[in-house]
């Protein structure tokens, strides 16, 4: 979970960093959250699991960094969609009764 977790930061951080046009950041954060994503799959994260967890989560902090930094509007139609998408994220998370 932790390396999911420093996945979406990277991934985030490159986004951020794409948007401010910071080669650098783009090719560290981008580099660094590929490595991270195929370390948590090469210690057994279902690959469905993991990828849906680190686009959703990424998506929302993504958006939430967006309109905190860089002022883009966050409505509460898209305020709703956020909370559906990260509420799939989590519901991917839950474990299957066996």
């Amino acid at each position: 979970m932790l390396l999911l977790a420093g996945t979406v930061v990277c991934e985030v951080l490159g986004t951020v960093s794409l948007a401010a046009s910071v080669v650098a950041g783009v090719l560290a954060g981008y580099g660094l959250a590929v490595l991270l994503f195929s370390r948590a799959l090469h210690h057994g994260l279902p690959l469905g699991i993991a990828y849906g967890t680190v686009t959703g989560c990424g998506l929302v902090a993504a958006t939430v960094l967006g309109a905190v930094v860089l002022g883009e509007p966050l409505t509460p139609l898209r305020a709703g969609g956020l909370v559906l998408v990260l509420g799939g994220a989590l519901l991917l998370q839950r474990r299957v009764a066996a």
